[in-house]
């Protein structure tokens, strides 16, 4: 009876070794423990994970060293830089060229000084050749738009604005009353044939200058236009101010056109755009000065 005890118990013992040892086996893959441990603690999720990326990560060459996880680099993002925008950008192109144009107005004293009484006085001579040179420039926008098969131009084909028909008809009255009507002079010949050029190479760029001769007149030009007719005309209004219908509106709608076709243009073609507000200026300035010419 005691031998069977014996035995029994060493059986039990016996098993119990060798669960562990089973035990451990299994483990070993994972994580090594020291022999004084007395039960592996293989089910800790701690010590499970960093074991699996252990067995799972490249062998080191150094055995000197512990494995470690490979951790790949933080990620590093750039910072987006944006574009300063230029004055006006975010309601169009038609307000970027009235900062431009603001900038290139006068000051207030030299305004005072060309708008003054004294500062000119026009001839019915002057006015003749303002009208003429006037035409051969409407007739070469009109031109333009009604033969060139740019997708671009033809949102700006019978807008209404058009002053061609007009200026013949005043310079038809001017004939009647016994005037010599001459052949466009040097700033409309010039300007006439720099619109043509444009309208080939760069559509953004005639673009500005056709917006700008027809808000040029309809601003400042019908002032001045006004006051010549009261000093040399009695008062007579000329064609070439009248309109059918609200030329306010009618310019309005051309704006939106306008802004809506800057749209699709890169930046590059919109500063093009507005180098040449100051050429705009310039040459519509020559063609208004031939009225004060002598």
């Amino acid at each position: 009876m005691l031998l069977r005890s014996s035995l029994f118990s060493t059986s039990v013992t016996s098993w119990e070794n060798l669960q562990l040892s089973s035990r451990l086996t299994c483990t070993s893959s994972f994580v090594q423990f020291p022999r004084h441990t007395r039960k592996p603690d293989f089910l800790s999720p701690t010590r499970f994970q960093h074991s699996f990326i252990s067995c799972c990560s490249p062998p080191n060459n150094d055995d000197n060293s512990a494995a470690t996880a490979v951790v790949p680099p933080p990620v590093v993002r750039k910072r987006k830089r944006y574009r300063k925008q230029y004055p006006g950008e975010n309601k169009g192109i038609v307000e970027e060229m009235r900062f431009v144009a603001m900038r290139l107005r006068p000051d207030p004293a030299q305004r005072e000084t060309l708008s003054g009484e004294e500062a000119w006085e026009p001839s019915l001579e002057g006015l003749i050749k303002f009208l003429v040179d006037s035409k051969l420039v409407f007739d070469t926008l009109d031109r333009i738009f009604d033969e060139t098969d740019h997708v671009a131009y033809a949102y700006f084909r019978k807008t209404g604005l058009e002053r061609t028909q007009g200026l013949s008809k005043d310079l038809e009255w001017f004939r009647e009353q016994g005037h010599t009507i001459p052949e466009p002079g040097p700033p409309g010949v010039t300007y006439a044939k720099y619109l043509e050029e444009l309208a080939e190479n760069s559509a953004p760029s005639f673009l500005c200058h056709f917006y700008n001769i027809y808000f040029a007149h309809i601003t400042g030009g019908q002032v001045i236009l006004k006051q010549v007719s009261e000093k040399i005309l009695e008062g007579r209004d000329l064609e070439f101010s009248k309109w059918e219908g609200d030329v306010s509106e009618l310019l309005k709608d051309m704006r939106g056109k306008l802004n809506k076709l800057g749209d699709h243009w890169t930046r590059d073609e919109k500063n093009k755009c507005l180098r040449e507000a100051a050429k705009s200026f310039k040459f519509s300035g020559q063609i208004v000065r031939l009225i004060v010419m002598q």
